[in-house]
């Protein structure tokens, strides 16, 4: 972020900028020293233009007191990798089936591509961020899962959900004032020495409860959860728990997975979970500093 010439500001400009910065104090105060789950994915992940913004913003919340700590997907270049291999992608209501080929790819993509970028951008900005994955020090353990598909269980291969989170990796780093950057596998429970591919959404929702997150953050491609796809009039920019769970059977499959994650975080200790534009520079602190807020926020009551 460029400093403010002030010699080449004018006064209208200097009143705009200064009140844009005032307006974000109620904000600052409430989240100083909190903790903050942002999951990073979709389109943010690949526009250079868009991780630039995300670094900067998650830069920004460290250095104003915040403990951010990011969780990363990589469905993108996960099956650009898959194509340039020739190994077939498939999906299941919103969810990547995993071949036991195509394990090590995600293994590959998210691990030894996507988080060492992720850190190498954020720490442009000061020496903050540190590389983990769900399989570092036990984080996370997962056990596979299907997906119900017309009332019959349907099976998605290597893919798992985190039934355990051991947040003391993550905490040790926030002691030390880092930033964890997450990468979203993890070790299979029941199958010793094997990985599972997990839903980031669901992971960074698990970690959030884990943590006692302040706020669960989540990119998304879109403005925000629409009561009435794909009606652009019924965008909503706020709901309860009881609320959403009344409208989860009626959503459209590929924000199933985004919003459970919203809800499993309210009802489990997160005091807020909200889906945001990931395609809008500085979403992130469009969404926590600001009055309106961005995409739809969702809390327990």
């Amino acid at each position: 972020m460029t400093p403010i010439d002030l010699q080449k500001t004018s006064p209208e400009e200097a009143e705009f900028k200064a009140s844009t910065l005032i307006e974000s104090l109620p904000w600052l105060k409430q989240y100083r020293d909190e903790i903050v789950v942002v999951k990073y994915g979709g389109n943010a992940m690949i526009s250079e233009e868009l991780q630039d913004a995300f670094a900067e913003d998650i830069a920004y919340l460290r250095y104003v007191g915040i403990k951010p700590v990011v969780v990363h997907g990589g469905g993108p270049q996960i099956s650009n990798m898959l194509d340039r291999l020739a190994i077939p992608s498939e999906f299941k209501g919103g969810y990547r089936v995993t071949s036991t080929e195509a394990i090590s790819v995600v293994r590959m993509v998210l691990t030894g591509q996507i988080n060492p970028q992720l850190v190498s951008k954020i720490n442009s900005h000061g020496p903050f961020a540190v590389g983990i994955s769900g399989e570092d020090a036990a984080l996370f353990g997962g056990r596979r899962r299907g997906v119900m598909i017309d009332g019959v269980e349907e099976s998605l291969g290597r893919v798992g959900n985190v039934v355990k989170v051991d947040p003391k990796p993550v905490l040790d780093h926030l002691r030390a004032d880092r930033i964890p950057v997450v990468a979203g596998v993890a070790p299979d429970l029941d199958n010793p020495g094997h990985t599972l591919n997990i839903n980031a959404d669901a992971a960074a929702s698990a970690l959030a409860q884990a943590l006692g997150a302040k706020k669960l953050v989540i990119l998304t491609d879109v403005p925000g959860l629409y009561a009435d796809w794909p009606n652009r009039d019924s965008l909503v920019s706020h709901l309860t728990a009881d609320e959403l769970t009344q409208l989860m059977p009626n959503l459209e499959s590929g924000m199933i997975p985004k919003m459970q994650a919203c809800l499993d975080a309210v009802q489990n200790g997160v005091k807020k979970a909200s889906i945001i534009d990931g395609r809008v520079p500085h979403s992130v602190l469009v969404e926590l500093f600001t009055s309106n807020g961005i995409g739809t926020e969702v809390s327990a009551t």
